[in-house]
């Protein structure tokens, strides 16, 4: 009885983890993909990978999970190249796209 309990809640907090990352990752698509166009760029494959996953304290000093996804753009010159953004639980914590922005970091 006690396992079967302690499965579903372990289930239960997989299910939760994984409709999370979803979410953030459509959300840090979205940004990427606004931000290539207002650069005059295109994101390419319409695709961010997940690079790294880890605990962070934000601003209130609350655990949130800190997300670094990379993605690959082209700006006209036949090279990809690789920007990078963090979002600590579904705030932009980073953007860097190389050439344009440079760490722009915002409060979260």
């Amino acid at each position: 009885m006690i396992t079967s309990i302690f499965l579903l809640m372990l289930l239960g907090i997989v299910a939760w983890l994984w409709l999370d990352t979803l979410q953030c990752q459509e959300r840090a698509k979205m940004i990427c993909k606004h931000k290539c166009r207002e650069l005059n760029v295109q994101l390419l494959d319409d695709t961010i990978a997940l690079v790294r996953v880890r605990l962070k304290r934000n601003s209130h000093g609350r655990l949130n999970l800190q997300r670094m996804y990379q993605f690959e753009f082209y700006e006209g010159n036949n090279i990809r190249q690789q920007g990078t953004i963090i979002l600590l639980g579904i705030f932009l914590e980073m953007l860097e796209i190389p050439g344009y922005i440079q760490r722009t970091i915002s409060p979260v």
